[in-house]
């Protein structure tokens, strides 16, 4: 391949991170602080996600209520992707440590003020604009935060990066099970269940969780404090730090020096680069559509219309019908499911690298739509058995389990497959493009979660027969 697009700059930086031993055996104690820094990047989703019954029952009476949910997921990713492009571009600009520690604590105090939310009164107009602020502002801070995080754990190898991954999968695991727990204690007194509202059990519930998450953020705070402060991060990361420190330098330098004289190389690079990325695409274009209908999918229903589903027994015939509980509850079984789902492609049996077969199983889960909307969706009906196709909350949470282990399994193959050159032929003597490879198809499963937040919007009309942006 023609690599004229590289600069003499990106080859330094190269040379720097060979030359300080990133190979060698890494601490236990990095890979468990950058598990919990994965954590902490999907930590303001999951909060946001796992939130919406508490958030739907302050705008109780509103027209928004119904088509909150779309509108929350719809915002939180276009930010999120907006700013992870941004964050990405400008990746050797940057100060990781710097940008990992005021990004981290961003989240901390947003955390906390969704938790002071529990202590005051606003009107439903107000607390809906108030949360979609809330949630940009914490999808903008966990993009930057993605990409500090990312850029140094790639030089301490594969095993970092496999702990941000593991991180992620975990915490949306812990996540919904606090908010099980939290809805368990909000509407059960000395294991007898009370007839509170379940707008207040929601709001006690939310109080619990985001305090517990804002705690979270501090440990992470903490510990990367410390991960600052251990010889191995030192020995691999300033050098790379100091490396982007010159390179920054030189730019301006040559920006203010030499910029007549060199803007038609650097327009020539600019282009070159460009084609070169869009060649690289082309080749996994089959990749990239996967992962991203993958998500697609994924975001057209959940949590925006799986959140609305309640259980089939009307009135609740235990703790776990009661509508709080019962949504909780589909929350921790959708993240169990995912995790399982990253781990499948462990196993030999279920290694699927082509990408024509993973294509036919992302479009395969299009059946998921008319799946769940044939099961309580809204819970209006206090006769169920008249209105509603699926019956059983069983067969729902099966459903719902089912559609969460495919997500896990095809993203995570996917993104496996796509840049290797073991397993994607199409890469095969094109082992310098792996980079470029994978992020292209980091891109396009967040564009996958942007599209699907907006798809969301059609399901909703589908259901209601309505404009779903007002209802």
């Amino acid at each position: 391949m023609n690599e004229d697009w590289r600069s003499p700059e990106d080859n330094g930086v190269e040379e720097v991170l060979s030359s300080v031993g990133v190979d060698r055996r890494i601490p236990e104690s990095i890979r468990w602080i950058f598990f919990v820094l994965g954590a902490a990047i999907l930590l303001p989703w999951c909060a946001i996600i796992t939130a919406m019954p508490y958030f739907r029952s302050r705008l109780e009476g509103s027209v928004l209520q119904s088509s909150f949910g779309s509108y929350l997921t719809v915002t939180f990713t276009v930010a999120n992707f907006c700013f992870l492009a941004h964050a990405t571009v400008n990746t050797k600009n940057s100060n990781s440590a710097r940008t990992t520690r005021r990004t981290l604590w961003i989240i901390t105090v947003l955390n906390a003020l969704f938790t002071l939310t529990t202590f005051t009164v606003l009107s439903p107009t107000l607390f809906f604009f108030f949360v979609i602020l809330n949630g940009i502002l914490q999808a903008t801070a966990g993009s930057y935060l993605q990409s500090a995080v990312m850029a140094v754990a790639s030089l301490f190898g594969p095993t970092t990066i496999q702990s941000i991954m593991s991180g992620q999968a975990a915490i949306g695991v812990l996540v919904s099970l606090i908010q099980v727990l939290s809805a368990v204690a909000s509407v059960k007194t000395g294991g007898q269940v009370v007839q509170a509202e379940d707008d207040e059990a929601a709001t006690r519930a939310a109080f619990l969780f985001f305090g517990v998450s804002t705690l979270f953020m501090v440990l992470a705070v903490i510990l990367h404090s410390w991960l600052l402060t251990i010889p191995a991060y030192k020995v691999v990361v300033i050098p790379y730090e100091s490396m982007k420190g010159v390179i920054g330098q030189a730019e301006e330098r040559e920006g203010l020096v030499g910029h007549s004289r060199n803007v038609s190389q650097s327009a020539s690079i600019k282009g070159s680069k460009k084609n070169h990325i869009l060649e690289v695409a082309k080749l996994n274009i089959e990749y990239n559509f996967a992962v991203a209908y993958t998500f697609i999918i994924t975001l057209a229903v959940f949590p925006a219309i799986t959140s609305s589903i309640t259980s089939v027994h009307v009135p609740p015939t235990s703790l776990f019908t009661r509508p709080l509980l019962f949504i909780a509850l589909h929350f921790l079984i959708f993240n169990v499911g995912d995790l399982i789902g990253r781990y499948l492609p462990l196993i030999p049996r279920l290694q699927v690298w082509s990408s024509r077969p993973l294509l036919y199983l992302s479009l395969a889960r299009t059946l998921f739509i008319p799946a769940f909307l044939a099961c309580n969706v809204g819970g209006s009906s206090n006769s169920p058995a008249d209105s509603i196709v699926i019956k059983s909350d069983m067969m729902f949470f099966l459903i719902l389990l089912i559609f969460s282990v495919t997500n896990g399994y095809l993203g995570s193959i996917i993104m496996m497959t796509a840049p290797s050159p073991q397993h994607n032929k199409r890469l095969e003597h094109r082992p310098e493009d792996v980079d470029i490879a994978a992020t292209i198809a980091q891109f396009c499963l967040v564009g996958g979660l942007v599209i699907g937040s907006f798809v969301s919007f059609g399901v909703s009309a589908l259901i209601c027969s309505c404009n779903p942006f007002v209802q």
